[in-house]
Parts: structure tokens; C-alpha cells; sequence
């Protein structure tokens, strides 16, 4: 994880530069601002810029769909806006919208937003159960759903008191309170947009409940300028030249991120639509095959994947030069570690410098890499980004010395000692959760990592994924990747299996890379295949790290549990091995 001292002399004049940048950097926060404004109305309000793509429809097999304008955008969010008024939502009333990517969903965006209303974003993916729950604890008035939704929507209904109206999209109408197109057709295409502070709640978005139920993070208009800074940074200015940043030059932005979630919304559609260049709405399931004919036949240059999605690409198409043809000029990633052979992956064979990244759906966008305009260090999340300030800390809340496992934190203020925009205003109903985010000025984010000299921050795991086995303190973050470098691994997850002696063992899940799964006999031979590649993943892992991070178990799957944001839900696998052990010897 260290890089030569060869190295280390070149990047130097860089990171000077990074300090430059970080140290002369102040906010301007306005005290009136709002997402929809700035995302759209100031687009929409010039004739020349009115004209502008915002929203391109990916058609599977096709290629480029319909598109829309910046001025149909807002016309269109202005009859919504008129609907929602009608049934009465005003300001402060939380409207959920239940969609894919799909032009809809960002037209209902921009229609709660500029109504002074709270956007509350609902996974396509979510059952009756969870719905209900967050439907009935948000007190949500309106959801506008689509045919994706609706069936999982009437089943909470009767659960909902509060739901008044559903608004049907497309083939939903037929089972929603409204039809979507005959409202909106209807509405007028003007409406005057409310006036909002910065610091006024604009987006409620649940986080996932890994110890309970789960908490409404409410988010702020000005969060989106603390997402910005490390947006640009991310995406190497996003198509404008850092030495001129008056002059902009062609962008697309596409990510397979789900706009429900704050990587899909916060970290694509928002801030896209807020530097005015098109992104483009995938609504169908990823693939990598589908990724790549999305990043060709829009001539995609900006796009934020996870690694999960990365490492699928980099087994379904090693060689991507010999069948693509790509315009990418940044790629950000985050969610999990990308790892070397990813970093590597993106380097050769998509000709870019994937941009690791680092946040919460409580303080987003506050850590990762700029290769543009400091070196990205593979495997490392990166450096606090301008305006963030961003430490390793102690149980105490005490800054952990360079080379010292902690906690990432962020702080309420800047390096200015001024507020930091990018923090939401606390969970929604639940102060004490509030309060015990926060260690005085500092914001835990329960993500463990290690800082080196020049700031870097080395992701170790969440707090609860580290683990002891016979004594040694096991980060499974390492052992993913290297395992993952082996061509028969097409993507793995470690957890620790209860062991009485040591603690624990370190135990592999790991899903087989479709051309090592071609070769996969059937029947009984399949076993003595699967004991032959488990000695070859330990083999493998024992070579290039430490003897006691090797996997003593590996377990073939077909899919590793995932969250709809793309990470890997360890905690799952590690809760099977406990009720395993448990059916055991259940003393």
C-alpha cells in the first residue's frame, strides 16, 4: 500500500498542489438556494441554454431513445408541480417517488423541489414491508410511481393512512388514484417556484437498517454544493479545462446507479443536470454487456460504477480495446474498494484513471482521488477533497497518527474553521440516533481506515466487518481483491466463521468467473474441480499476503448478497456462519 520513494519524489510537486488547492478553497453558500433552480430553472430560463439535452433514454439494442431539453424539463416539472399542489402537498410535505431512471422520475425531482416539498426516493426494489415502513414514518401525502412500483405500493397501501394519492407513470395509471400523462397534459406549463434557504430540508432518504430499523437521513438544498467540489474533482472537472474553467467542452454522463439512492442522485443526476450537460436513463437490468454498449453508442465521457459492476466487466470482456470503442475521459467509483487489478483493469484497457471515492447518504462526496490534479494512489480511497475536513480518529475522538487503524470521520467546519455544507440537518424523528453520530465537532461514519503520510486514506472496513482470527485484526477488504486478481473469482467476500480455538477462521465466499464456470463438469467430477480451485485461491492468497489472511474455508456461490447501492452485505454471510455454528453446538 506505500509507494517508492521514486515515486514519491515525482508525486510531490502534485500533492504540493493538492495543498494549494485544499488550503486556498472557501464555500459561498448562498443564504437562498435551491436544487431544482440550480439543477434546471437557471437552464431553462435562458433561450440558448433551454434547448440544451438534459435526459437521454437508452433503448436496449438500439442505442440512443428519446431525448429531452432542459426547457421541456422544466414545463413538464411545472405541470407536476401544479398536480402535487392540487392534492394538496406544500412545503415541507415529504412526496415519495418510487421510479427507475426513467425522464419521469427526474421530472418529479425537479417538481417536489421547486416546490419547497421533500423529495423522499423509494428503491424500485423494495417490498410491501418497506415501503410501509418508510411511507408511515416519513408521514408521506403523494407517491408517483410506475409499472415497476405500483403492485408493491397497493399492497402497503392498506398500511399507509397517511398515502392519499398515488400517481401512476406509463402502464400504472391503470392501477393509481391519477394517470400521470392526462394531470400533467392538463396542468398548465408555468408555476412560480418557492423560495428556499439553503439550510431547508429538501430530500429524506432512508438509509439501509443494518442494527434496526432503518433512519430517514434528511438532506439539506446546500448539500449539493458540498457534493460538488468533490464531483469535479472525481470526474477531472467534468469536461471543463481546470486551467479555464469558463470553458466547457462536450460531456454525457451515464452511471447504472438507481436515482432512489444517493449515488444515483446525488452523485449523477443532480449534479449533471446542475453543470447543464445530458445524462443518460438505463431503465433495464446491468450487465456488462449492457454497460459497454451504453458507454459506445452514447459516447459516454463520465461515469461513476461500482466495483462490483467493474470487476463483472473485467471478467465478461478482458480484451475491450478489440471490441469497443470508448470516449471516456473520468470514471469515479465507490461503494467498496476497487482493488489493483480493477485500478489496473481501468488503466489498460478503458484508458482512464478510475477515481475512487468516498461518502455517506449523511456526508457525501468527502473523500477520493483527482487524477487530473493529484496522483491517485491504487487502492486508496484518496484525500479529504477541497472544503472537507477529514481524519482517522479513536474511540476518544482523538486524530490517529499516519499508519494507525481508526475511524473516518468528517468535521462540522472546514480547514477555516467555516461550516461545511455537505452535512445533513440529522434523522428524520430520531435525535438520539443524531446525536450519537457525532463525537463533538466530528461525524462518525463507521468506516474503519488507515491515513498515511501524504493523507491518503487506506479503507480497512466497516467497523463491524473487521474481525480477530487467532489474534490477528483481519480487514476482509485485501483478501477480496486479491482473490479477485485470480481469473477463476469473478467476485468474493470474506467473513470470519466462529472458531473455538482461534476466535474465528477466516472463511471466503466466492462466485466463479463465468469462463472457470464453463469448465466446471457435472456430477461427481464437480467436487474434485471446486477442491482443486480452493487450493489454488489459498495458494494464491498465501503468496501475496500475510500466511494468517489466507482463507482456512472457501465457499463456491452463485451470487454474493447485495445491497441495491452495490456493496456487499458481509453481515448476512456472517450471520449464516453464526447460526450454523449455532445448529452445531448450540451451547
Amino acid at each position: 500500500m506505500s509507494v517508492s520513494r521514486t515515486q514519491d519524489r515525482q508525486a510531490r510537486p502534485q500533492i504540493d498542489r493538492y495543498l494549494h488547492i485544499h488550503q486556498g478553497f472557501g464555500w459561498k453558500v448562498p443564504r437562498q438556494f435551491n436544487m431544482a433552480q440550480a439543477c434546471c430553472g437557471q437552464w431553462a430560463a435562458q433561450p440558448a441554454t433551454a434547448k440544451r439535452q438534459a435526459v437521454r433514454e437508452h433503448v436496449a439494442g438500439q442505442g440512443l431513445g428519446r431525448s429531452w431539453t432542459f426547457g421541456q424539463l422544466q414545463q413538464d416539472a411545472n405541470r407536476l408541480s401544479r398536480v402535487l399542489r392540487a392534492q394538496g402537498v406544500q412545503r415541507g410535505d415529504r412526496v415519495a417517488i418510487v421510479m427507475p431512471q426513467r425522464y419521469e422520475t427526474a421530472v418529479a425531482y425537479m417538481a417536489v423541489l421547486q416546490m419547497g416539498a421533500v423529495a423522499m426516493p423509494l428503491s424500485m426494489l423494495f417490498g410491501p414491508e418497506a415501503l410501509s415502513f418508510r411511507i408511515n414514518d416519513s408521514q408521506t401525502r403523494v407517491a408517483v410511481c410506475d409499472e415497476s412500483t405500483v403492485q408493491a405500493l397497493q399492497q402497503a397501501r392498506p398500511d399507509c393512512p397517511s398515502l392519499q394519492t398515488l400517481i401512476g407513470v406509463g402502464q400504472a395509471a391503470a392501477l393509481a388514484d391519477l394517470d400521470y400523462a392526462q394531470v400533467t397534459q392538463a396542468s398548465a406549463p408555468t408555476f412560480k417556484a418557492v423560495p428556499t434557504l439553503a439550510e431547508d430540508p429538501a430530500v429524506l432518504i432512508y438509509t439501509s437498517g443494518t442494527t434496526g430499523n432503518p433512519k430517514g437521513a434528511l438532506i439539506p438544498h446546500r448539500a449539493l454544493i458540498g457534493n460538488l467540489t468533490g464531483f469535479v474533482c472525481s470526474q477531472n472537472w467534468f469536461g471543463f479545462d481546470p486551467d479555464r474553467a469558463d470553458r466547457p467542452s462536450k460531456a454525457v454522463f451515464w452511471s447504472p446507479a438507481d436515482w432512489a439512492w444517493t449515488g444515483g442522485l446525488m452523485d449523477a443526476l443532480l449534479p449533471s443536470l446542475y453543470f447543464g450537460r445530458p445524462i443518460v436513463a438505463f431503465n433495464g437490468r446491468f450487465s456488462p454487456e449492457a454497460a459497454f454498449e451504453i458507454l459506445q453508442s452514447h459516447a459516454v465521457t463520465h461515469t461513476f460504477l461500482f466495483p462490483t459492476a467493474l470487476k463483472a466487466m473485467m471478467k465478461a470482456v478482458p480484451n475491450v480495446k478489440a471490441r469497443y470503442r470508448l470516449h471516456l475521459q473520468a470514471m469515479m467509483s465507490a461503494g467498496e474498494a476497487v482493488g489493483d487489478a480493477v485500478f489496473d483493469y481501468c488503466q489498460k484497457q478503458l484508458g482512464i484513471t478510475v477515481n475512487e471515492m468516498f461518502g455517506q447518504t449523511e456526508i457525501n462526496y468527502v473523500v477520493g482521488n483527482c487524477a487530473r490534479l493529484w496522483p491517485a494512489k491504487p487502492g486508496s480511497m484518496g484525500k479529504a477533497y477541497p472544503g472537507h475536513q477529514v481524519a482517522v480518529i479513536d474511540e476518544a475522538g482523538r486524530v490517529c497518527p499516519a499508519g494507525t487503524p481508526g475511524e473516518v470521520a468528517v468535521n462540522r467546519f472546514d480547514v477555516h474553521g467555516q461550516p461545511d455544507p455537505v452535512f445533513f440537518l440529522g434523522y428524520w424523528r430520531n435525535d438520539p440516533a443524531t446525536q450519537a453520530k457525532y463525537t463533538g465537532h466530528w461525524c462518525r461514519t463507521g468506516d474503519m481506515a488507515v491515513a498515511d503520510a501524504d493523507g491518503y486514506l487506506w479503507y480497512q472496513g466497516r467497523t463491524d466487518d473487521m474481525f480477530k482470527a487467532a489474534g490477528y485484526r483481519i480487514g476482509p477488504g485485501e483478501i477480496e481483491n486479491c482473490l479477485v486478481k485470480h481469473p477463476a473469482v469473478a467476485n468474493a467476500a470474506v467473513v470470519p466463521k466462529p472458531d473455538p480455538d482461534r476466535g474465528a477462521l477466516v472463511k471466503a465466499y466466492v462466485v466463479m468467473s463465468p469462463d472457470w464456470l464453463s469448465r466446471r463438469p457435472a456430477g461427481a467430477g464437480q467436487f474434485a474441480f471446486d477442491d482443486e480451485v480452493r487450493r489454488q485461491l489459498q495458494s494464491h492468497v498465501k503468496g501475496l499476503l500475510a500466511p494468517y489472511e489466507y482463507p482456512k474455508e472457501i465457499e463456491f456461490i452463485d451470487q454474493l448478497p447485495m445491497t441495491t447501492t452495490g456493496k456487499v452485505q458481509r453481515r448476512v454471510l456472517r450471520l449464516q456462519e453464526e447460526a450454523r455454528i449455532a445448529a452445531i453446538s448450540p451451547s
